[in-house]
């Protein structure tokens, strides 16, 4: 098996909920109780810091530590890398020409799984700075996949939401119903026939596969699959 090195931290809930992903999804092949797990390194960033850089507008300096944490994992035995969060995926191809061990995309990898269900019009779901950024369009948008983002106040909104709870571990029915009330404009407004889960705090609120009939794409899970596949060979 190849070791796996993760970026996490951004933010802690969505690290254990890869940790678990990872975990479950090799019980759920092996066989006879089979302990074969591959080795696995994290390292935990400093979330304060990161988006410090990101509104501070320094984009070269959050470039520099997400490198400078992947190095890291490479010095510690990885033999590739993932980072356990959609945001940093801003400058995944920047980070990447800096390091020197392979990068698995969350983007590219919820690209293909969105190709294969056949989608059109994804609703994109995120930070304010995933939202409002391009990196998913330029991605999905050359295999005839849109990607459409909410208003700019739902934008504010669902920021706020993920910032003040989701990120600090707090899950309300609350503020899932308003979210999903976001959703069904979008769908309303925008016919968007799936939404992407661009946060990985989101697939600890939303752990259907479906919800208003429309698919949520888990890009933890999806992540997690790929992670898995190049680990374990299959």
């Amino acid at each position: 098996m190849k070791t796996i090195g993760i970026v996490g931290g951004l933010g802690p809930e969505a690290t254990i909920d890869y940790y678990k992903e990872m975990i479950n999804l090799v019980n759920s092949r092996n066989e006879g109780g089979n302990l074969a797990y591959p080795e696995i390194i994290i390292y935990s960033v400093n979330m304060a810091r990161f988006i410090g850089f990101l509104d501070a507008k320094d984009h070269a300096a959050a470039v520099s530590y997400i490198s400078g944490c992947i190095s890291r994992l490479e010095y510690a035995g990885a033999d590739f890398a993932a980072i356990s969060a959609n945001t940093p995926h801003m400058f995944f191809n920047e980070i990447q020409q800096r390091v020197h061990i392979p990068l698995i995309s969350i983007v590219e990898t919820c690209r293909e799984k969105a190709r294969q269900l056949g989608l059109k019009r994804c609703g994109l779901f995120g930070t304010r700075f995933t939202m409002n950024a391009d990196f998913y369009k330029e991605v999905f948008e050359p295999e005839g996949i849109q990607v459409i983002i909410p208003e700019k106040k739902d934008i504010d909104r669902i920021n706020e939401l993920l910032f003040s709870e989701l990120e600090l571990g707090i899950f309300k029915d609350s503020t899932r119903m308003e979210l999903l009330e976001i959703v069904q404009k979008m769908k309303d407004l925008h016919h968007i026939d799936a939404l992407i889960l661009g946060c990985t705090e989101f697939p600890i609120m939303f752990t259907e596969e479906q919800y208003l009939g429309i698919p949520f794409l888990n890009t933890t899970r999806i992540h997690v699959e790929e992670i898995i596949r190049l680990s374990t060979g299959h």
